[in-house]
């Protein structure tokens, strides 16, 4: 089982002192926001969890989620920043489109180009929370796409392509199942927004985008039917996603226990118990993930998302009563002060806590 207790060795140095030093800057500036990306695939992290015979590194998703947690050890950010780009990944690996995936998939692994995922509203869609909020009208030339997304990360402004789930209809105007498909900043009809005003994480490029007019043909579709694709690429958005609560509960409970073994000696337990509660859940997470269990089982990884954002919580506040007095002044512990934040974005992700918590009282009703 891996220490908690232990700083992740798994990412090259240069990477790992490039975080650590500007970590808080990525957190509260967009300053450096056009790095994140040349830099995480600098280190060649996009690539893990990609078959080499496509140009990757092998390995499985479970591969990409220690990644990303290692990442968001030192910065959610950054980490943040990895799941849109790599969940952009995973759909075109998972998509039936093979041009798609030959044009565009290089150029994502390389961090040629941002990938922004674009699917937390068919997420809530599939779960019955939310309509969709972009048709598609067919015409000669494929379809025309009109509508917006409210939020989206890795909207760089060098460059992005994003993925979104569509109402679709048919020549005659009879409606016709939902589509995911895949629009390109640079595509007449696509405006960005600047950048969200959010509280943390505004390194992360995430903005909103409005969509009016965008053509779009076969070329484009990741896949024609939303409601039958969207369950089974579910797993390694949400597993991928969770890598941000593992990374961070990581950091701050190696923080509180080095603190604990120094100061603090009572709270030693409780921090030695939620490591080990941690990464018991990290193993569960993965394993569902890989052996293909959440697809049809999907409330096993709700649960587990749950479970990892209460982990984040407690995690977050052993560090501050381990911490004490001195957390709470800037000068001595800002690392602390930006873990307090990115803690506070770990419930709202979507799919959000309430929003899991009312699907699984759907699955317990049903």
């Amino acid at each position: 089982m891996p220490d908690s207790r232990q700083a992740p060795s798994s990412l090259p140095v240069d990477l790992v002192a490039w975080l650590q030093a500007n970590a808080d800057l990525l957190d509260t500036s967009a300053d450096l926001a056009s790095e994140v990306v040349p830099r995480l695939a600098g280190a060649g992290l996009f690539a893990i969890g990609v078959p080499e015979a496509l140009g990757g590194k092998g390995g499985s998703t479970a591969d990409a989620i220690d990644a990303i947690a290692a990442v968001g050890e030192y910065s959610v950010t950054a980490a943040f920043v990895f799941w849109g780009q790599r969940t952009f990944i995973e759909y075109l690996l998972q998509s039936p489109n093979a041009a798609l995936r030959e044009r565009w998939l290089a150029k994502l692994v390389n961090g040629e180009f941002g990938g922004a995922t674009g699917l937390s509203n068919a997420m809530k869609f599939l779960s019955g929370i939310e309509s969709l909020q972009i048709t598609a009208t067919p015409n000669a030339d494929g379809w025309q796409l009109d509508g917006s997304l409210a939020w989206i990360t890795n909207l760089r402004k060098e460059g992005f392509i994003a993925a979104a789930a569509v109402n679709m209809s048919d020549a005659d105007g009879a409606e016709a199942p939902p589509a995911v498909v895949a629009f390109v900043s640079d595509s007449d009809g696509v405006a960005r927004s600047p950048d969200l005003d959010l509280m943390a994480l505004r390194g992360s490029n995430t903005a909103a985008v409005k969509i009016n007019g965008v053509q779009i043909g076969e070329l484009e579709v990741l896949h024609p039917n939303a409601r039958a694709w969207l369950p089974g690429v579910r797993p390694a958005f949400l597993g991928m996603q969770c890598g941000l609560s593992i990374g961070l509960a990581r950091a701050s409970l190696r923080a509180a226990h080095d603190l604990c073994t120094s100061m603090r000696g009572p709270l030693l337990p409780r921090v030695e118990a939620l490591q080990a509660e941690l990464e018991q859940q990290a193993a569960q997470l993965k394993a569902g993930v890989v052996d293909g269990s959440f697809k049809s089982a999907a409330a096993g990884a709700f649960r587990l998302r749950i479970a990892l954002a209460e982990t984040v919580q407690q995690a977050v506040m052993l560090e501050l009563q381990a911490s004490g007095g001195r957390a709470y002044l800037q000068d001595r512990d800002r690392s602390f002060a930006r873990r307090l934040r990115e803690s506070a974005f770990i419930p709202i992700v979507t799919p959000s806590l309430t929003q899991l918590q009312t699907e699984l009282q759907k699955h317990a009703q049903a």
